[in-house]
C-alpha cells in the first residue's frame, strides 16, 4: 500500500493503486520499499492499477511480483485517498485512490523482488510496530478483523430467528 505523501510533481488526476494485507495465521506479510520514495520503510505490497485489470486483480498481480507469493481476497478493507501538496496554498503535487484488500496466504515463501529488497512475514504486534504510518496501521488493524471472522463460521454465519 501507498502511504502518506509522494514526492512526484503535480499529475492533473488520481492515480488508482491497490494495496493487501496478507495474513498466514496470525502472521502479517509485510515488504520492505527498495526504491526511493520511501526507501528502507516496512509497508504492505501494492502498486498502481493497470489498465484493463481490476484492483483485486492489482493487488494479486502486484503481491506475486513484490514477494513470490500468492493469496485469495478475503475482503475489501477500504478505498482511501491521499492527496497531499509540499507546499501550503498548492494545487495537490499527488492524488493517489487506495484500493486495499485483505488476505489470507495460499502459497509461496516471501522472496524480495521487484522494488523491494525485503519480505517477510511477522508477528502481527511486530508487523504493526513496524509501520510508519497511522493509515497502513488502521488498515492491518481491520484487514485482521476480516480474515478472523471469515476464519470463526460463528462470526460471519447468518443467524437464524429462533
Amino acid at each position: 500500500m501507498m502511504s502518506g505523501p509522494h514526492p512526484d510533481t503535480y499529475a492533473p488526476r488520481p492515480v488508482a493503486g491497490a494495496g493487501i494485507v496478507v495474513f498466514r495465521g496470525e502472521e502479517v506479510l509485510l515488504i520492505r520499499r527498495g526504491k526511493p520514495p520511501y526507501e528502507g520503510e516496512w509497508s504492505l505490497p501494492g502498486g498502481k492499477i493497470e489498465y484493463g485489470e481490476t484492483a483485486a486483480e492489482a493487488a494479486l498481480r502486484e503481491l506475486a511480483e513484490e514477494t513470490g507469493t500468492t493469496a485469495r481476497i478475503a475482503g475489501l478493507i477500504d478505498v482511501i485517498d491521499s492527496i497531499g501538496a509540499r507546499e501550503p496554498g498548492r494545487p495537490g503535487d499527488w492524488h493517489y485512490v487506495l484500493v486495499d484488500f485483505a488476505g489470507v496466504w495460499t502459497g509461496g515463501e516471501p522472496v524480495a523482488a521487484d522494488d523491494v529488497s525485503e519480505a517477510g512475514f511477522f508477528a502481527y504486534d511486530e508487523a504493526v510496530a513496524m509501520t510508519r504510518w497511522d493509515r497502513t496501521r488502521d488498515v492491518i488493524g481491520r484487514a485482521r478483523a476480516i480474515v478472523e471472522a471469515q476464519a470463526d463460521p460463528a462470526l460471519s454465519a447468518p443467524q437464524s430467528a429462533s
